[in-house]
C-alpha cells in the first residue's frame, strides 16, 4: 500500500486519520517488498518493488511490463487528486503498466539521488551469489532495463534477452565471500566528513562492512572499503546538512563521525 498522509503545522506529527491510499499491488510472497520512498530532483516520487518474493523470481515479474513488481515506478503526486504519470513515463509500446520507470530489479534496497549532482544510485539485492550497485546520471530517459532476473548482476542468470546491449551493468558487484545483502546509501555531501564529500557510501547487511565509491573518470570507478561497522545495516540516512546516519537492524540510529 502507497498512502499519504497529513502533517501538523510544525510538520512534527502525521494525523493517522487523514491517510489517503493512492496505489495497491499484490504481494505474491513474504519477501522483496522493496526498498523505500523518494522524490527525485524532478518532484516526482520513485517507488522501488521488489521482484514479489520467493528465489529466482520464479514468474519472471522483473521483466514482464504488464506488472508493478520487480520496477522502478515514477509518479506524480504533488497537486494530484490521488496521482498522474508523467508525460514522458512510457517504458515502451505495447502492454507496459503506465507507473513503470525503470524495469529488472530484484529487490531495490535502498535507493538515493545526489542532492548536488542528481544522479540516482539503487543498490539492488542479489540472489545467491551477487550483489549490485547500479547508477544513473541525472536527466536519464525512462526505459531503462537493470538486468534481473536475465542476470544476477553481471553474471547470466536465467534465459537470454533479445537486446542484451539494452541492459544496463551494475558498476560495483560483491560476491558473498565478502556480504550477503546490500543496504544502499548516499552520496556524501556533508561537512563534518570532509575525506569522504562526493564518495558514495553504502554497506552489508550481514557482515556490517561499509565501502565508499567514487567516479575515476573515462567511466571508471574507484571502490573502497571505509570501515566495519559491526551492526546489521538496515538503511542510512541523510539529514538537510547531507550528514549521513546509519540505522541497525536492532533499532539503533548512529550519526557516522570522525574520531
Amino acid at each position: 500500500v502507497i498512502a499519504r498522509y497529513t502533517t501538523s503545522e510544525d510538520k512534527r506529527k502525521a494525523d493517522p486519520e487523514s491517510e489517503q491510499v493512492i496505489l495497491t499491488y499484490d504481494q505474491p510472497y513474504s519477501n522483496h517488498n522493496g526498498g523505500n520512498l523518494v522524490f527525485g530532483p524532478d518532484g516526482f516520487l520513485y517507488i522501488g518493488l521488489g521482484d514479489g518474493g520467493s528465489g529466482g523470481d520464479p514468474e519472471n515479474r522483473a521483466q514482464n511490463p504488464d506488472t508493478l513488481l520487480g520496477k522502478m515506478l515514477r509518479i506524480a503526486v504533488q497537486d494530484q487528486e490521488v496521482y498522474a504519470i508523467p508525460s514522458d513515463n512510457t517504458y515502451q509500446a505495447g502492454d507496459v503498466r503506465a507507473e513503470v520507470w525503470a524495469i529488472g530489479l530484484r529487490n531495490p534496497w535502498r535507493y538515493s539521488f545526489d542532492r548536488l549532482t542528481g544522479d540516482l544510485w539503487i543498490a539492488d539485492v542479489g540472489q545467491g551469489e551477487w550483489e549490485e550497485i547500479n547508477f544513473t546520471s541525472a536527466n536519464f530517459d525512462a526505459g531503462l532495463n537493470f538486468g534481473w532476473n536475465f542476470r544476477e548482476g553481471t553474471h547470466p542468470f536465467n534465459g537470454e534477452p533479445e537486446n542484451p546491449a539494452d541492459l544496463i551493468d551494475p558498476i560495483f558487484e560483491y560476491d558473498h565471500s565478502l556480504g550477503c545483502s546490500v543496504t544502499g546509501g548516499y552520496v556524501y555531501r556533508g561537512e563534518e566528513l570532509p575525506e569522504w564529500y562526493g564518495i558514495y557510501i553504502f554497506g552489508d547487511f550481514c557482515t556490517g562492512k561499509i565501502w565508499g565509491i567514487l567516479p575515476s573518470g573515462d567511466g571508471e570507478w574507484t571502490v573502497n572499503p571505509l570501515f566495519e561497522s559491526g551492526v546489521n545495516i538496515s538503511s542510512f540516512g541523510e539529514d538537510v546538512f547531507g550528514e549521513l546516519y546509519m540505522i541497525s537492524h536492532n533499532g539503533s540510529l548512529y550519526r557516522l563521525s570522525s574520531k
